[in-house]
């Protein structure tokens, strides 16, 4: 859930915005370092904004009348990192605020933290423990896809558990508790389901553009040919 305008406490908001904003600055530079490395890298880079974009966009009732989404950053985060991500989903997040009542600008800095780079970070480290492992691409794309959207809600409950200028209970613990069921029944499925939709989207970029997964480091030729064999079947 993005976190609308007047929900959260001016001093949060700005606690939000000092963490957030090392962390694209650094996005910055490591973009910067990508793309000079391979040019190719920015159709890719835009696929991700796109696909961040248009998940997050997607709203889901709660039983509790707020609504979840899908976060969409699992894929920014296997093939960019955290970093890189955490642009993508600042400017994101800024035209949803501005075009479409979703988010808000004082509270932009807190929804970068929980869906452009806590998420994102959760994800990415999974990646890089299964990556050189055993352990399939598929397998590997939908943990990294659904720890990343679960992670980020986490990371939003405990910031409305902490700076809700009208909390729902007394103490953070118990907000933080209510938040997460409030989110958990919905963000569950939607976190499996994304997972498994980014899956296939790895499958098709296997069987079509398996090189840029290559140039990128993303992962390895044989990785890539086991995942071929897998898909193609005995």
């Amino acid at each position: 859930m993005h976190i609308m305008e007047g929900f959260l406490s001016p001093q949060w908001c700005i606690i939000w915005w000092i963490i957030a904003l090392p962390c694209v600055i650094f996005g910055i530079y490591r973009l910067k370092q990508i793309t000079s490395a391979d040019r190719e890298a920015l159709p890719l880079l835009g696929v991700t904004g796109g696909f961040i974009f248009l998940l997050s966009s997607l709203k889901v009732p709660t039983p509790f009348g707020s609504t979840t989404h899908p976060t969409g950053t699992g894929l920014s985060a296997i093939c960019f990192g955290p970093w890189v991500t955490s642009i993508v989903c600042i400017i994101v997040l800024l035209f949803q605020a501005l075009f479409l009542a979703h988010g808000g600008l004082s509270t932009l800095g807190a929804n970068t933290v929980s869906m452009g780079i806590i998420g994102p970070l959760v994800g990415y480290t999974i990646y890089r423990l299964l990556k050189n492992t055993s352990v399939g691409i598929y397998t590997t794309v939908f943990l990294v896809t659904a720890f990343a959207d679960l992670s980020t809600y986490v990371v939003t409950s405990f910031q409305l558990a902490l700076g809700a200028v009208h909390p729902v209970t007394g103490d953070v613990v118990s907000s933080f508790i209510w938040y997460l069921g409030v989110f958990a029944l919905t963000q569950i499925p939607i976190a499996i389901a994304e997972g498994i939709v980014l899956a296939l989207i790895f499958k098709y970029i296997i069987q079509l553009k398996p090189d840029i997964l290559i140039r990128l480091k993303i992962f390895s030729e044989e990785t890539i040919n086991a995942a071929k064999r897998e898909a193609d079947g005995p």
